[in-house]
């Protein structure tokens, strides 16, 4: 893809914070500790001498630390190895690119000439971060499913870890789509008095009944891999079918109808008629093993179970069913966006949340955001977003009522 130099970070290189070192593991829900626990985190500007413009951009499912520019690899990059210069342009490969890079940069929704953006990946994760892939430093092999259970709670309490460490008291917002607009309601949550402002996007206060079966149904194509050994394949032949099975039902998910019409409708995929077997017909269904192929190569099958497990378990009414009693401390402003053909989390869930806030007295703004994209329209529908985050925190540093 081509890449120009205007509005990106540029090069980036990923660093890493180890904390939780025995003794002091980190408790987790699920009544465990875990510790030591690396975070691969990345960040995008400058902190102010203040310490009040740090911003919290918290990935989904598939994301890690790598939220902007270009991902400087083990060998290092100059600048005229992408073609950085006189026309400002290069050719990029998409996958060093950050996944929301399109939204933090200079000038953009996230604007890093005014604010410091930090990103780190998910603990449970294997983007860097401490997962079912690390060494257990107790058995010097590979934890597999001896990882213990991890929730969006958890996570949020890693991040604060980092967060002290860069020392940062407050953070002007935390914002994330799907998986990480749980995280960001979650850091309200947890930590009231250290977050001024939320944008949570395309996502949920609870997991619905259909989420989850769609959790499980990924989970147990990876379970019923042969090569997946009750989670314990490293260095041996790994559960990659399963895995990109998994990727696939869960992409489908993140479409819609419309955007899958739009963009495959019934064609055929290099074939002027039906093959009459069972090799690949129609576009939809290429595109869709691409994906999961292309999903094998970066992600681990433990992580996926562990993550997806982590957002089915994802509640603040703590199962009770009243939303508006995890909100009663909460002292952030917010801006709620959700898009009109999400069916994974509808527009409704984003209304809970809204009507729960406002039960508590809370600032908060919401808009639905027409788009056929589907779910995935937090990662592409960035013009209709920008106009609306930059406006946000633009009055939230200020301090001023939106």
């Amino acid at each position: 893809m081509r890449f120009s130099e205007e509005g990106s970070v540029g090069i980036v290189t990923t660093q890493y914070f180890t904390f939780a070192h025995p003794p002091n593991e980190m408790p987790l829900d699920s009544g465990e500790k875990l510790g030591p626990i690396t975070l691969a985190y990345e960040t995008y500007g400058e902190l102010n001498e203040a310490r009040d413009n740090a911003i919290l951009a918290c990935h989904a499912l598939s994301g890690d630390a790598h939220a902007a520019g270009i991902s400087a690899d083990p060998s290092g990059i100059s600048a005229a190895d992408i073609g950085f210069g006189a026309e400002g342009k290069g050719k990029v490969d998409r996958s060093r690119i950050g996944w929301w890079d399109n939204m933090i940069g200079p000038g953009k929704a996230f604007d890093t000439n005014r604010y410091f953006v930090v990103c780190s990946n998910i603990i449970g994760g294997c983007r860097g971060s401490t997962g079912p892939s690390s060494i257990n430093p107790a058995t010097g092999r590979p934890y597999g499913l001896s990882f213990p259970v991890v929730t969006v709670a958890d996570m949020v309490r890693a991040q604060k870890h980092l967060v002290d460490y860069l020392g940062i008291r407050r953070l002007l917002c935390v914002a994330g789509g799907s998986l990480g607009g749980m995280q960001a309601l979650q850091w309200t949550v947890s930590y009231p008095d250290m977050v001024r402002s939320c944008i949570p996007i395309a996502t949920t206060a609870r997991l619905s009944a259909q989420g989850i079966a769609f959790d499980e149904v990924g989970r147990q194509a990876i379970m019923a891999d042969q090569n997946w050994h009750g989670g314990d394949y490293y260095g041996k032949n790994t559960p990659l079918p399963g895995l990109g099975v998994a990727r696939m039902l869960a992409h489908i998910t993140y479409l819609s109808d419309e955007s899958m019409r739009q963009k495959f409708g019934r064609r055929l995929r290099n074939r002027e008629k039906y093959g009459y077997d069972f090799s690949i017909d129609f576009e939809v269904e290429s595109y869709l093993r691409h994906q999961g192929d292309s999903f094998i190569r970066r992600f681990d099958a433990n992580s996926y179970l562990y993550i997806t497990k982590a957002i089915d378990y994802f509640d603040l009414t703590n199962g009770d069913g009243f939303l508006s009693k995890a909100f009663r401390n909460v002292k952030a402003r917010f801006l709620v966006i959700s898009f009109s053909s999400d069916w994974l989390y509808p527009s409704y869930q984003s209304k809970e949340i809204v009507k729960a806030l406002k039960a508590n007295g809370i600032d908060v703004s919401y808009c639905e955001i027409p788009s056929s994209y589907g779910h995935d329209a937090f990662l592409l529908e960035e013009e209709a977003q920008t106009h609306l985050i930059r406006g946000f925190l633009a009055y939230t540093a200020a301090g001023k009522d939106l």
